[in-house]
Protein backbone atom coordinates (compact mmCIF):
# COMPACT_ATOMS: atom_id res chain seq x y z
CA UNK A 1 0.00 0.00 0.00
CA UNK A 2 1.29 3.10 -1.02
CA UNK A 3 0.86 6.75 1.46
CA UNK A 4 1.72 10.49 0.40
CA UNK A 5 4.66 12.01 0.81
CA UNK A 6 3.09 14.35 3.64
CA UNK A 7 1.82 11.25 5.59
CA UNK A 8 5.38 9.29 4.90
CA UNK A 9 7.14 12.51 6.38
CA UNK A 10 4.84 12.20 9.73
CA UNK A 11 5.89 8.58 9.94
CA UNK A 12 9.43 9.79 9.56
CA UNK A 13 9.27 12.73 12.14
CA UNK A 14 8.09 10.72 14.84
CA UNK A 15 11.24 8.43 14.30
CA UNK A 16 13.28 11.83 14.88
CA UNK A 17 14.27 12.65 11.65
CA UNK A 18 13.80 16.51 11.14
CA UNK A 19 11.48 17.34 7.84
CA UNK A 20 10.40 20.91 6.39
CA UNK A 21 7.28 23.09 8.43
CA UNK A 22 4.57 22.38 6.33
CA UNK A 23 0.65 21.63 5.72
CA UNK A 24 -1.57 19.92 3.69
CA UNK A 25 -3.86 22.16 1.67
CA UNK A 26 -6.92 21.19 -0.34
CA UNK A 27 -8.36 24.47 -1.33
CA UNK A 28 -6.08 27.22 -2.76
CA UNK A 29 -7.14 29.18 -0.15
CA UNK A 30 -5.81 27.03 2.32
CA UNK A 31 -2.83 27.19 0.43
CA UNK A 32 -2.44 30.76 0.78
CA UNK A 33 -3.07 30.59 4.48
CA UNK A 34 -0.07 28.06 4.95
CA UNK A 35 1.98 30.16 3.39
CA UNK A 36 1.00 33.35 4.85
CA UNK A 37 1.74 31.38 8.17
CA UNK A 38 5.21 29.78 7.09
CA UNK A 39 6.06 33.45 6.31
CA UNK A 40 9.23 34.04 2.99
CA UNK A 41 9.29 31.09 -0.02
CA UNK A 42 7.38 28.21 0.32
CA UNK A 43 7.33 24.92 -2.01
CA UNK A 44 4.16 23.75 -3.48
CA UNK A 45 4.02 20.04 -3.83
CA UNK A 46 1.30 17.61 -5.65
CA UNK A 47 0.72 14.93 -3.91
CA UNK A 48 0.06 11.58 -5.69
CA UNK A 49 0.96 8.22 -5.40
CA UNK A 50 3.52 8.45 -8.08
CA UNK A 51 7.81 10.10 -8.13
CA UNK A 52 8.78 12.51 -10.75
CA UNK A 53 6.52 15.07 -9.85
CA UNK A 54 8.94 17.39 -10.54
CA UNK A 55 9.59 16.95 -13.56
CA UNK A 56 5.78 16.56 -14.12
CA UNK A 57 5.21 20.31 -12.95
CA UNK A 58 3.70 18.75 -9.55
CA UNK A 59 6.32 20.83 -7.57
CA UNK A 60 6.76 24.70 -7.78
CA UNK A 61 8.48 27.23 -5.50
CA UNK A 62 5.98 30.73 -4.54
CA UNK A 63 7.82 33.55 -3.02
CA UNK A 64 4.38 34.99 -1.83
CA UNK A 65 1.21 33.54 -0.46
CA UNK A 66 -0.80 35.11 -3.86
CA UNK A 67 1.91 33.11 -5.68
CA UNK A 68 1.26 29.90 -3.87
CA UNK A 69 -2.19 30.12 -3.72
CA UNK A 70 -1.92 30.45 -7.73
CA UNK A 71 0.08 27.81 -8.24
CA UNK A 72 -2.47 25.80 -5.72
CA UNK A 73 -5.46 26.30 -7.78
CA UNK A 74 -3.48 25.33 -11.21
CA UNK A 75 -2.52 21.78 -9.79
CA UNK A 76 -5.64 20.95 -7.40
CA UNK A 77 -8.34 18.94 -9.39
CA UNK A 78 -5.71 18.59 -12.75
CA UNK A 79 -4.10 15.00 -13.74
CA UNK A 80 -0.51 15.43 -13.13
CA UNK A 81 1.46 13.19 -15.49
CA UNK A 82 4.80 11.68 -14.76
CA UNK A 83 7.17 9.16 -15.66
CA UNK A 84 5.65 6.94 -13.08
CA UNK A 85 1.68 8.00 -14.21
CA UNK A 86 1.95 6.64 -17.53
CA UNK A 87 -0.08 8.67 -20.23
CA UNK A 88 -3.99 8.93 -17.54
CA UNK A 89 -1.86 10.84 -15.27
CA UNK A 90 -3.03 10.74 -11.52
CA UNK A 91 -5.77 13.70 -9.96
CA UNK A 92 -3.90 16.04 -7.42
CA UNK A 93 -6.70 16.28 -4.71
CA UNK A 94 -4.25 17.92 -2.06
CA UNK A 95 -0.75 20.05 -1.87
CA UNK A 96 2.08 20.21 0.37
CA UNK A 97 3.24 23.76 1.57
CA UNK A 98 6.09 23.57 2.83
CA UNK A 99 8.61 26.66 4.19
CA UNK A 100 11.52 26.86 1.84
CA UNK A 101 14.94 25.84 3.18
CA UNK A 102 18.26 26.86 1.67
CA UNK A 103 19.86 23.90 0.30
CA UNK A 104 23.53 23.23 -0.25
CA UNK A 105 23.78 19.51 -1.49
CA UNK A 106 21.58 16.71 -1.59
CA UNK A 107 21.70 12.39 -1.15
CA UNK A 108 19.98 9.86 -1.67
CA UNK A 109 19.01 7.43 1.62
CA UNK A 110 16.93 4.16 1.45
CA UNK A 111 16.09 0.64 2.38
CA UNK A 112 14.56 -1.64 -0.14
CA UNK A 113 14.47 -5.47 -0.76
CA UNK A 114 17.06 -6.98 -2.50
CA UNK A 115 15.23 -9.79 -3.67
CA UNK A 116 18.86 -11.90 -5.20
CA UNK A 117 20.22 -11.87 -2.05
CA UNK A 118 17.27 -12.13 0.06
CA UNK A 119 17.59 -9.62 2.56
CA UNK A 120 16.62 -5.90 2.93
CA UNK A 121 19.40 -3.44 1.86
CA UNK A 122 20.51 0.30 3.46
CA UNK A 123 21.74 2.09 0.24
CA UNK A 124 22.94 5.92 -0.70
CA UNK A 125 23.85 8.06 -3.25
CA UNK A 126 25.53 11.31 -3.57
CA UNK A 127 22.83 11.67 -6.91
CA UNK A 128 20.10 12.78 -4.31
CA UNK A 129 16.61 14.25 -6.42
CA UNK A 130 17.13 11.22 -8.91
CA UNK A 131 15.37 8.65 -9.31
CA UNK A 132 17.66 5.56 -7.84
CA UNK A 133 16.76 3.01 -10.80
CA UNK A 134 18.46 5.60 -13.20
CA UNK A 135 21.32 5.91 -10.96
CA UNK A 136 21.48 2.02 -10.57
CA UNK A 137 21.25 2.13 -14.58
CA UNK A 138 23.56 5.27 -15.55
CA UNK A 139 25.79 4.96 -12.83
CA UNK A 140 25.59 2.21 -10.17
CA UNK A 141 29.51 2.71 -8.94
CA UNK A 142 27.87 6.17 -7.53
CA UNK A 143 24.88 3.81 -5.06
CA UNK A 144 26.57 2.42 -1.89
CA UNK A 145 25.20 -0.27 0.06
CA UNK A 146 25.02 -2.41 3.08
CA UNK A 147 23.11 -5.66 3.22
CA UNK A 148 21.16 -5.83 6.19
CA UNK A 149 21.42 -9.81 7.99
CA UNK A 150 17.70 -9.90 9.39
CA UNK A 151 18.86 -12.31 11.93
CA UNK A 152 21.06 -9.76 13.47
CA UNK A 153 19.09 -6.30 11.53
CA UNK A 154 20.97 -2.94 10.74
CA UNK A 155 23.93 -1.89 12.71
CA UNK A 156 25.31 1.30 13.79
CA UNK A 157 28.74 0.67 11.95
CA UNK A 158 26.90 -0.16 8.64
CA UNK A 159 25.58 3.29 8.70
CA UNK A 160 28.36 4.96 9.87
CA UNK A 161 30.37 3.60 6.65
CA UNK A 162 27.50 4.39 4.24
CA UNK A 163 27.78 7.85 5.54
CA UNK A 164 31.43 8.30 4.89
CA UNK A 165 30.87 6.87 1.46
CA UNK A 166 28.91 9.79 0.96
CA UNK A 167 31.68 11.94 1.64
CA UNK A 168 30.03 14.08 4.23
CA UNK A 169 30.80 16.69 6.79
CA UNK A 170 32.53 14.62 9.56
CA UNK A 171 29.87 16.33 12.30
CA UNK A 172 26.86 14.90 9.61
CA UNK A 173 28.36 11.59 9.60
CA UNK A 174 26.51 10.49 13.06
CA UNK A 175 23.36 12.18 12.49
CA UNK A 176 23.24 11.16 8.96
CA UNK A 177 24.27 7.26 10.39
CA UNK A 178 21.36 7.76 13.09
CA UNK A 179 18.90 8.79 9.87
CA UNK A 180 19.32 5.63 8.53
CA UNK A 181 18.93 3.47 11.96
CA UNK A 182 15.83 5.25 12.19
CA UNK A 183 14.40 4.20 8.72
CA UNK A 184 15.73 0.58 9.60
CA UNK A 185 13.28 0.82 12.67
CA UNK A 186 10.17 2.11 10.46
CA UNK A 187 10.71 -0.62 7.68
CA UNK A 188 10.69 -3.04 10.04
CA UNK A 189 8.27 -1.76 12.69
CA UNK A 190 5.89 -0.51 9.45
CA UNK A 191 6.00 -3.78 7.59
CA UNK A 192 7.74 -2.14 4.62
CA UNK A 193 8.83 -3.00 1.41
CA UNK A 194 10.43 0.57 0.95
CA UNK A 195 11.05 3.29 2.78
CA UNK A 196 13.34 6.30 1.47
CA UNK A 197 14.43 9.89 1.30
CA UNK A 198 15.19 11.40 -1.63
CA UNK A 199 16.44 13.85 -1.51
CA UNK A 200 17.92 14.06 1.88
CA UNK A 201 18.91 17.56 1.82
CA UNK A 202 21.83 19.75 4.13
CA UNK A 203 20.94 23.04 4.39
CA UNK A 204 23.65 26.09 4.34
CA UNK A 205 23.85 25.88 8.12
CA UNK A 206 24.80 21.96 7.74
CA UNK A 207 21.52 20.44 9.04
CA UNK A 208 20.00 17.66 7.57
CA UNK A 209 16.27 17.38 6.41
CA UNK A 210 14.01 15.25 4.75
CA UNK A 211 12.75 17.00 1.46
CA UNK A 212 10.81 14.01 0.27
CA UNK A 213 10.11 10.99 1.44
CA UNK A 214 7.97 7.60 0.36
CA UNK A 215 7.10 4.53 2.54
CA UNK A 216 5.19 1.46 0.39
CA UNK A 217 3.73 -0.94 3.16
CA UNK A 218 3.60 -4.13 2.48
CA UNK A 219 -0.08 -5.55 1.88
CA UNK A 220 0.33 -8.64 3.32
CA UNK A 221 1.60 -6.98 6.61
CA UNK A 222 -1.12 -4.55 7.12
CA UNK A 223 -3.20 -6.81 9.13
CA UNK A 224 -1.13 -6.24 12.12
CA UNK A 225 -1.41 -2.29 11.76
CA UNK A 226 -5.18 -1.62 11.57
CA UNK A 227 -4.26 1.99 12.20
CA UNK A 228 -2.59 2.09 9.19
CA UNK A 229 -5.54 1.31 6.92
CA UNK A 230 -6.75 4.66 7.69
CA UNK A 231 -3.49 6.04 5.38
CA UNK A 232 -4.83 4.46 2.30
CA UNK A 233 -6.16 6.65 -0.68
CA UNK A 234 -8.36 4.66 -2.68
CA UNK A 235 -8.75 7.81 -4.79
CA UNK A 236 -5.15 6.91 -5.95
CA UNK A 237 -5.41 3.47 -6.99
CA UNK A 238 -6.43 1.86 -9.99
CA UNK A 239 -10.59 1.20 -9.48
CA UNK A 240 -10.08 -2.33 -10.70
CA UNK A 241 -7.30 -3.11 -7.92
CA UNK A 242 -8.98 -1.19 -5.58
CA UNK A 243 -11.31 -3.72 -5.56
CA UNK A 244 -9.98 -6.72 -5.68
CA UNK A 245 -8.50 -5.94 -2.34
CA UNK A 246 -11.85 -5.29 -1.02
CA UNK A 247 -12.36 -8.89 -2.38
CA UNK A 248 -8.63 -9.67 -0.88
CA UNK A 249 -7.96 -11.20 -4.56
CA UNK A 250 -4.62 -10.76 -5.99
CA UNK A 251 -5.02 -8.73 -9.28
CA UNK A 252 -2.78 -6.38 -11.14
CA UNK A 253 -3.78 -4.49 -13.93
CA UNK A 254 -1.62 -4.29 -16.52
CA UNK A 255 -1.32 -3.13 -20.11
CA UNK A 256 -2.49 -6.48 -22.29
CA UNK A 257 -5.64 -7.41 -23.46
CA UNK A 258 -5.66 -10.68 -22.55
CA UNK A 259 -7.16 -11.45 -19.26
CA UNK A 260 -5.95 -14.57 -17.27
CA UNK A 261 -6.92 -15.97 -14.15
CA UNK A 262 -4.98 -18.67 -12.29
CA UNK A 263 -4.68 -20.29 -8.69
CA UNK A 264 -1.33 -19.50 -7.53
CA UNK A 265 1.63 -16.87 -8.11
CA UNK A 266 4.40 -19.10 -10.06
CA UNK A 267 1.71 -20.87 -11.93
CA UNK A 268 0.05 -17.08 -13.38
CA UNK A 269 4.01 -15.99 -13.31
CA UNK A 270 4.45 -18.76 -16.29
CA UNK A 271 1.17 -18.46 -17.76
CA UNK A 272 1.87 -14.34 -18.15
CA UNK A 273 5.59 -15.87 -19.78
CA UNK A 274 3.71 -18.49 -22.32
CA UNK A 275 1.32 -15.21 -23.24
CA UNK A 276 3.91 -12.90 -23.58
CA UNK A 277 5.98 -16.12 -25.61
CA UNK A 278 2.86 -16.25 -27.83
CA UNK A 279 3.17 -12.62 -29.41
CA UNK A 280 0.13 -11.60 -27.44
CA UNK A 281 0.10 -9.33 -24.01
CA UNK A 282 -1.46 -10.26 -20.27
CA UNK A 283 -3.74 -7.47 -19.57
CA UNK A 284 -3.59 -8.66 -15.75
CA UNK A 285 -2.18 -10.90 -13.17
CA UNK A 286 -5.09 -12.63 -11.04
CA UNK A 287 -4.07 -15.53 -8.51
CA UNK A 288 -7.06 -16.59 -6.68
CA UNK A 289 -5.09 -18.50 -4.04
CA UNK A 290 -5.82 -22.18 -3.42
CA UNK A 291 -9.40 -21.84 -0.71
CA UNK A 292 -11.31 -19.90 -3.45
CA UNK A 293 -15.56 -20.44 -3.31
CA UNK A 294 -17.74 -20.21 -6.62
CA UNK A 295 -18.66 -16.73 -5.47
CA UNK A 296 -15.22 -15.24 -4.81
CA UNK A 297 -14.06 -16.96 -8.98
CA UNK A 298 -16.88 -15.12 -9.53
CA UNK A 299 -16.15 -11.55 -8.21
CA UNK A 300 -12.07 -12.32 -9.80
CA UNK A 301 -13.35 -12.77 -13.46
CA UNK A 302 -16.37 -10.44 -13.46
CA UNK A 303 -13.19 -8.05 -11.91
CA UNK A 304 -11.15 -9.13 -15.32
CA UNK A 305 -14.33 -8.54 -17.60
CA UNK A 306 -14.45 -4.90 -15.94
CA UNK A 307 -11.14 -4.06 -17.74
CA UNK A 308 -12.60 -2.42 -21.18
CA UNK A 309 -9.13 -3.61 -22.74
CA UNK A 310 -9.76 -7.35 -22.26
CA UNK A 311 -11.59 -9.10 -25.50
CA UNK A 312 -9.98 -12.58 -24.53
CA UNK A 313 -9.54 -14.82 -21.21
CA UNK A 314 -7.09 -17.38 -20.55
CA UNK A 315 -7.89 -19.79 -17.99
CA UNK A 316 -5.13 -21.90 -16.18
CA UNK A 317 -5.55 -23.71 -13.39
CA UNK A 318 -3.89 -27.01 -11.06
CA UNK A 319 -6.92 -28.52 -9.06
CA UNK A 320 -6.01 -28.98 -5.71
CA UNK A 321 -7.35 -27.66 -2.57
CA UNK A 322 -9.62 -25.63 -5.42
CA UNK A 323 -11.14 -27.75 -7.96
CA UNK A 324 -11.90 -27.09 -11.31
CA UNK A 325 -15.57 -27.84 -10.87
CA UNK A 326 -15.56 -25.13 -8.51
CA UNK A 327 -13.47 -22.31 -10.62
CA UNK A 328 -15.94 -23.94 -13.98
CA UNK A 329 -18.55 -21.90 -12.05
CA UNK A 330 -17.77 -19.23 -10.62
CA UNK A 331 -16.43 -18.36 -14.05
CA UNK A 332 -19.84 -19.21 -16.02
CA UNK A 333 -21.75 -17.28 -13.45
CA UNK A 334 -19.48 -14.48 -13.97
CA UNK A 335 -19.38 -14.59 -18.01
CA UNK A 336 -23.29 -15.03 -18.33
CA UNK A 337 -23.81 -11.37 -15.81
CA UNK A 338 -20.89 -9.74 -17.63
CA UNK A 339 -19.75 -10.77 -21.23
CA UNK A 340 -21.06 -14.53 -22.33
CA UNK A 341 -19.46 -13.73 -25.88
CA UNK A 342 -16.03 -13.39 -24.70
CA UNK A 343 -13.80 -15.72 -26.48
CA UNK A 344 -11.72 -18.43 -23.62
CA UNK A 345 -9.00 -20.77 -23.69
CA UNK A 346 -8.81 -22.92 -20.93
CA UNK A 347 -6.52 -25.97 -19.35
CA UNK A 348 -7.78 -27.33 -16.41
CA UNK A 349 -5.85 -29.82 -14.51
CA UNK A 350 -5.75 -31.88 -11.68
CA UNK A 351 -9.24 -32.53 -9.16
CA UNK A 352 -12.24 -33.01 -10.90
CA UNK A 353 -11.11 -31.43 -13.92
CA UNK A 354 -13.31 -33.69 -16.06
CA UNK A 355 -15.91 -31.70 -14.31
CA UNK A 356 -14.28 -28.66 -14.86
CA UNK A 357 -14.36 -29.07 -18.36
CA UNK A 358 -18.05 -30.22 -18.90
CA UNK A 359 -19.81 -27.46 -17.03
CA UNK A 360 -17.46 -24.88 -19.31
CA UNK A 361 -18.28 -27.27 -22.62
CA UNK A 362 -21.95 -27.01 -21.96
CA UNK A 363 -22.33 -23.40 -20.92
CA UNK A 364 -23.02 -22.10 -23.97
CA UNK A 365 -19.41 -19.88 -23.96
CA UNK A 366 -16.95 -19.80 -26.45
CA UNK A 367 -14.42 -22.31 -24.57
CA UNK A 368 -11.69 -23.84 -26.01
CA UNK A 369 -9.84 -26.69 -24.06
CA UNK A 370 -6.06 -26.98 -23.82
CA UNK A 371 -4.20 -30.03 -21.89
CA UNK A 372 -0.65 -28.19 -21.60
CA UNK A 373 1.23 -25.08 -21.83
CA UNK A 374 2.53 -25.64 -25.15
CA UNK A 375 -1.12 -26.26 -26.30
CA UNK A 376 -2.00 -22.83 -24.72
CA UNK A 377 0.42 -21.56 -26.90
CA UNK A 378 0.18 -23.65 -29.46
CA UNK A 379 -3.72 -22.32 -29.61
CA UNK A 380 -3.48 -18.39 -28.31
CA UNK A 381 -4.20 -17.23 -32.14
CA UNK A 382 -7.64 -17.81 -31.24
CA UNK A 383 -7.42 -15.22 -28.55
CA UNK A 384 -6.03 -12.71 -30.18
CA UNK A 385 -8.73 -13.59 -33.50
Amino acid sequence: MKIHEYQAKQILSSSGVSIPEGKIARTSGEASQIAQQLGGTVAVKAQIHAGGRGKGGGVKIAKTPLEAEELSKQMLGSKLITPQTGSEGREVQCVLVEKGLNIEKEFYLGIVIDRSRQMPVLMASREGGMEIEEIAETEPSKIHKEPIDPVIGLQFFQCRRLSYGLNLDPNLIGPTARIAMGLYKIFMEYDCSLVEINPLGVTTDNRICALDGKIVLDDDGIFRHPDLRALRDIEQEDPLEAQAQDYEISYVKLDGNVGCLVNGAGLAMATMDVIKGSGAAPANFLDVGGSADVEKISKAFGLMLSDPNVTSALINVFGGILRCDVVAKGVVKACLEKNPGITILARMSGTNMEEGKNILGTSGLNVTFANTLADVSRNMSILSD
